[in-house]
C-alpha cells in the first residue's frame, strides 16, 4: 500500500497545544500511580511499572497527531456549512503585495488550539476570486487559515497562477498579519480552471506541499509525473470546457503511482460546479487537506475504501492512503 509522505517535525507554534497535552499526561500518569498504589497487595514496583506503562500509552496517544484539529469527525460536520471553528478574514489589497493580485485570508478567530495549517485557492481564466469565496469560510471554519486570491490580471496562464499561488503562501507565512497563526511547514494549493492547473504548477515547483487539489482544472500540458505533493484531481462529467478525457483524468493518470493521490468525478455537473457551493467538493476537499496537511488519520474514513458512484459522485478512483506503521 502507498505510504502517506513523512510530516515535518512539530514546530514551536505548537507549543501551546503540546504543553496542555503534556499537562493532562502528567495528570493521568498520576492518577494511575496513586490507585495503583492503593490496590491492597499491590507492591511500589507494580505500582510502579503501572505508571510506567501510562506513560508510554500516553505519550503514544499525544505523539499520534500532533496536527490534530478540531473535534472527531462525522459525515455531518464535513459536510456541514461551518465546521467546529468560528472564522474571521481581512482583505489583502494587491497595492500591498508582490507576485499576486491580493485577497481575501479567512482564518480560525481562536488561538487556543495552536497553529493552523494554510491553503491558497487561485480562480480560473477571465475570473476574479469571488468565483472561489465560498471555499474560504467553508474550509477555514475546519481549521486552517485560507487565502483566496486574485491573480495579476484575469487572462494570467496556469504557469502564471502557480508561480502567484507560491507567492501568496510566501506573504501569508511571512509578511501577513496572521502569519503567527501559520505553521508554515504544512501548506497546500487550490483552483479552479486555469486555477486548478496553476495548483498543479505549483506542486510541481514546490514538493514541499502537504496537499492539492485542482478543480476542473485547465492545462495544457496533461501530465504530471514530477509532483510529489498528494494530489485529489476533481472533474465533472459534464464539463464541456475541460472534458474530464483531455484534463482531469490524464492529470490523475499520470501522476506517480507512489504518490497518494485521487480522482473524483462529481455527477451531473459541469466545468464551473466548483465555484458554488457544493456539498461534494466540500466534503473530500476537507477529507483530503486534513489527512495530508494536518496529517489526520481520522479522515481515512472518507477516503478509504474509495467512495461508490451515487447521485453526486460518476466516479472515483484512488489509492487508499493509510497511516505509516
Amino acid at each position: 500500500m502507498v505510504r502517506p509522505h513523512s510530516q515535518a517535525r512539530v514546530p514551536r507554534r505548537t507549543a501551546d497545544r503540546s504543553r496542555r497535552a503534556r499537562s493532562l499526561w502528567a495528570a493521568s500518569v498520576t492518577t494511575v500511580g496513586l490507585f495503583a498504589a492503593l490496590i491492597p497487595g499491590v507492591s511500589g514496583a507494580q505500582a510502579t511499572t503501572a505508571t510506567a506503562a501510562a506513560t508510554e500509552t500516553t505519550t503514544a496517544t499525544v505523539a499520534a497527531n500532533p496536527y490534530e484539529r478540531g473535534p472527531a469527525p462525522t459525515v455531518a460536520g464535513i459536510e456541514a456549512v461551518s465546521g467546529h471553528y468560528a472564522v474571521s478574514k481581512i482583505t489583502v489589497s494587491s497595492a500591498s503585495v508582490t507576485g499576486f493580485g491580493g485577497g481575501t485570508v479567512y482564518y480560525p478567530t481562536s488561538t487556543a488550539d495552536g497553529t493552523f495549517g494554510a491553503v491558497a485557492i487561485s480562480p480560473g481564466f477571465t475570473a476574479t476570486q469571488s468565483s472561489v469565496a465560498w471555499l474560504g469560510p467553508r474550509l477555514a471554519s475546519q481549521g486552517f487559515v485560507v487565502f483566496t486570491i486574485d491573480t495579476n490580471t484575469t487572462l494570467d496562464a496556469p504557469d502564471s497562477r502557480g508561480r502567484q499561488l507560491l507567492a501568496a503562501l510566501d506573504y501569508l507565512t511571512q509578511r501577513s498579519t496572521v502569519s503567527g497563526r501559520i505553521d508554515s511547514a504544512r501548506l497546500g494549493v487550490m483552483g479552479h480552471s486555469m486555477g486548478g492547473g496553476g495548483s498543479l504548477e505549483a506542486a510541481k515547483s514546490r514538493t514541499s506541499l502537504k496537499a492539492a487539489i485542482p478543480l476542473t482544472g485547465w492545462n495544457l500540458d496533461s501530465t504530471w509525473p514530477e509532483v510529489r505533493t498528494p494530489t485529489l484531481v476533481v472533474g465533472a462529467d459534464g464539463d464541456s470546457v475541460a472534458p474530464v478525457a483531455s484534463f482531469s483524468e490524464p492529470f490523475y493518470q499520470s501522476l506517480p503511482s507512489t504518490l497518494d493521490k485521487a480522482y473524483l468525478e462529481l455527477n451531473n455537473a459541469s466545468h464551473s460546479t466548483p465555484t458554488s457551493p457544493n456539498t461534494t467538493v466540500a466534503k473530500y476537499s476537507v477529507s483530503w487537506l486534513k489527512r495530508f496537511i494536518d496529517s489526520d488519520t481520522r479522515y481515512e474514513q472518507f477516503l478509504c475504501p474509495v467512495p461508490a458512484p451515487s447521485a453526486t459522485i460518476e466516479e472515483y478512483r484512488g489509492n487508499c492512503p493509510h497511516t505509516a506503521s
